[in-house]
């Protein structure tokens, strides 16, 4: 099922996507939730056209917990090794923001990067979760562009600047929680243009590794975000921009570069 939150008429709400074919293209209907979907939830059978709504990120996150260098060839073309452990780190949660939502070009940098991502969202509040027990906590999948300020991260020892700055963790279109995580494509266009192409078969640490690794240390809560790495051709973005996000089996995650005003 394709869960989104959205707003309509100064209201939000999730829902379940309904139809055959993507935000832009039209044919897509949402069914009201009511309530919220990390419990047993019902469907109202309100429906509106997700053309008269605003998509909203489809989760708000207590905290995003990305996990840098987890794709080899990634790792290689910034001239970095293989970690031994995860990387982790924080994006904040005013770093998130939704489809169709501007990100703003901050004004410290001059190399912006994209970095598309498959995001594991969290569906239940857990802490040291063993592995044979991982899918019993996940919600579900999205896709995300980890959006870094390159040149900051190059100069700065702790990357909070460098991925945490404000619009820097794009998120949706929706949640997809149906859906087999360990082989899909994963691609970015900035313009049309391709740039990343991978699978998610090619990460070091499997999604039940981080889950597993994160919770050793830290309780997750329904609507926390795991951002799983990126695979190699990350690039610059300008203003003017449009970049998108692509998953098999999840859809399309599309944003415009904006000048920070």
């Amino acid at each position: 099922m394709r869960i989104a939150r959205f707003s309509i008429d100064g209201n939000v709400a999730f829902g379940a996507v309904e139809g055959e074919g993507t935000v832009e293209s039209g044919g897509l209907v949402l069914d009201i939730i009511k309530g919220i979907p990390y419990t047993d939830f019902e469907l109202s059978g309100t429906k509106v056209p997700l053309s008269k709504v605003r998509l909203l990120p489809p989760v708000l996150p207590n905290k995003v917990v990305a996990i840098g260098r987890n794709y080899a060839e990634h790792a290689k073309e910034l001239g970095n090794e293989v970690p031994e452990v995860p990387v982790a780190f924080f994006k904040p949660t005013t770093s998130v923001i939704g489809p169709g939502d501007a990100i703003e070009y901050p004004s410290f940098s001059s190399e912006l990067h994209h970095e598309a991502e498959l995001a594991v969202v969290i569906g239940r509040m857990c802490r040291e979760v063993p592995r044979e027990r991982v899918k019993d906590v996940i919600f579900g999948y999205t896709c995300a562009n980890d959006v870094t300020a390159r040149d900051v991260q190059k100069r700065e020892a702790q990357w909070a600047r460098a991925k945490g700055f404000d619009t820097s963790c794009p998120l949706g279109p929706w949640v997809e929680t149906d859906l087999d995580p360990s082989d899909l494509a994963l691609q970015a266009t900035v313009n049309g243009e391709q740039r990343q192409l991978g699978r998610t078969s090619d990460m070091i640490r499997s999604i039940e590794d981080l889950v597993v690794h994160i919770t050793e240390a830290m309780t997750l809560l329904p609507g926390d975000v795991i951002l799983t790495g990126t695979p190699a051709g990350v690039g610059p973005l300008t203003v003017g921009d449009e970049v998108a996000v692509t998953i098999e089996g999840i859809g399309t995650l599309t944003n415009k570069v904006i000048k920070r005003g």
